[in-house]
């Protein structure tokens, strides 16, 4: 029996917001399909519909011949769907295995959880994955990027033959995206129905063979991959011309004096590390999964305790307790794991870009609450925040959106900040928002800031910093200026086993 999924006239709508406007294509088995549109385009809201997480208002799904109506996501579980979303759905004080298996806990013959064959059946799927993770290790305690793969795994294991992706490599590094590569591969050669939402055009081109491209709610064209190019799907992705990312940043080519001076740090997960820091610079931290990167911002923004070395912030010691002490100093954060770490979910866009600077809006003890929603109103239009008012629920925000808000939050005319720590700061974001994002970033640095900016992607990280840290597990093992960066030199160096001094001499 052929296996297609069709989407017929599909509307939702939230209050202020047309989400989606009469939405119909076909994603056929045996292919992988990618949504692509801009932060807000309803690509995520389509998936939620497909998961039963949200109801349409109008429309149907029509799976291999047969009219769905999912009113939960159990609904659409039965039905052979599993969309993995780009926040995480699992319970973190559960362990792997038992996440992976959620809903399907073996049993033994006297109806309690079959613990030696859970075990040995999650230790398959991960050893297929070619991933080191222990199948009792809690799920809270990984990374981003392995929890992110907990939830793949977890897809794989229903045998589902509707898999959605959304964001699947937004947390992964090039060898946990060559995994997950592969497996996509085989669940296409099974004739599964892969549907595949990214912002990384080069991953867009690998692995798809259809492209249905969203603006604004609307279905504006559909594709296929070996019959189009990037500029044409930028081109109807945002309806104008991008250019050369990179190369038309206007950057800034005069630093100052030294501003942060990392000595011999050690935490438990970083090891001896040295660094500098200077005014206006934007110096890169490039590295695979685990290597330590957010490990030594978290350190310096007073999250993770350090064990030993020295931290100077223009030429003074410092050693922050908490983040309360590192943005009063000047430091701000935009963390990895936005969700998790960068905002209150269920407060407005107004109450999470006010939070830091509390104190500065208050007359005679009481919240201006104008002046809140002035910055708020700013942030929104600065980076283009797709919402009705900054009155709503961050929660309710795309993944794209909601990294706006933190980003607003941190560059607010309110905030003095003197170095802007930036941790995967385009993850989940679109294309013509990233060059946008881009060009911010280098527009703090022309005023002095020093911009500390992590990522995954390598060619971002080349393309953004002036100079770039390479880290592999804990420690640093090269530091390379951008005119001689390549992807190959990078990686050379994240596989690397020789750690190296500030000045990139072997120790």
């Amino acid at each position: 029996m052929e296996r297609y999924l069709e989407f017929k006239g599909i509307k939702k709508a939230f209050p202020g917001v047309q989400a989606l406007k009469e939405i119909s294509f076909r994603a056929e088995g045996g292919r992988v399909l990618a949504l692509l549109g801009e932060n807000g385009a309803g690509k995520s809201t389509l998936l939620k519909i497909l998961a039963g997480d949200l109801s349409a208002d109008e429309g149907d799904i029509i799976i291999s011949g047969k009219k769905q109506n999912f009113t939960s996501p159990f609904d659409a579980i039965k039905a052979g769907v599993s969309v993995i979303y780009q926040e995480r759905q699992m319970i973190p004080a559960m362990s792997v295995m038992e996440n992976i298996f959620a809903g399907a806990l073996p049993k033994n013959k006297f109806g309690f959880i079959d613990k030696p064959r859970l075990k040995r059946e999650a230790q398959e799927i991960i050893s297929k994955f070619g991933l080191s993770i222990d199948p009792t290790t809690p799920v809270g305690r990984l990374s981003v990027a392995y929890q992110q793969m907990v939830e793949i795994m977890k897809a794989y294991r229903r045998g589902s033959d509707i898999i959605a992706f959304d964001e699947p490599t937004a947390s992964l590094a090039e060898a946990e995206i060559s995994i997950l590569f592969k497996i996509i591969d085989e669940l296409k050669r099974e004739g599964k129905i892969i549907i595949y939402v990214s912002h990384r055009m080069a991953e867009i081109f690998q692995i798809t063979d259809d492209i249905v491209v969203f603006k604004d709610g609307a279905l504006v064209k559909t594709f296929v991959t070996a019959q189009t190019n990037e500029q044409e799907l930028i081109r109807a992705m945002v309806g104008r011309e991008i250019g050369d990312t990179y190369a038309n940043l206007s950057r800034n080519t005069v630093y100052g004096d030294t501003l942060l001076e990392v000595k011999n740090l050690v935490t438990k997960k970083v090891k001896d590390v040295s660094f500098t820091l200077r005014k206006g610079e934007i110096l890169g931290f490039a590295g695979l999964v685990g290597a330590g990167r957010t490990e030594v911002v978290r350190a310096l923004f007073g999250v993770d305790k350090i064990i030993s070395g020295e931290i100077f912030l223009e030429g003074k010691p410092i050693a922050f307790k908490s983040p309360t002490e590192a943005v009063a100093a000047g430091l701000a954060l935009c963390p990895e794991d936005r969700k998790e770490q960068g905002l209150v979910l269920y407060r407005s866009i107004r109450d999470n870009v006010s939070i830091p600077v509390l104190s500065k809006i208050c007359r005679f003890f009481f919240l201006d609450r104008r002046a809140e929603a002035e910055l708020a109103d700013n942030a929104v239009e600065k980076y283009s925040i797709k919402t009705p008012d900054t009155d709503k629920i961050v929660a309710e925000l795309s993944g794209g959106n909601q990294q706006k808000v933190i980003l607003g939050r941190w560059t607010s005319e309110k905030m003095t900040t003197r170095i802007l720590i930036l941790d995967e700061p385009t993850k989940g974001i679109d294309v013509g928002t990233k060059a946008e994002i881009y060009q911010r970033v280098c527009d703090f640095a022309k005023q002095g800031i020093g911009v500390i900016f992590i990522s995954s992607e390598l060619p971002e990280v080349i393309g953004v910093s002036d100079r770039i840290y390479v880290m592999r597990e804990g420690r640093i093992t090269g530091c390379v200026d951008r005119a001689d960066a390549t992807e190959e030199k990078i990686l050379s160096l994240a596989m690397s086993d020789t750690a190296v001094t500030d000045g990139g001499e072997a120790k």
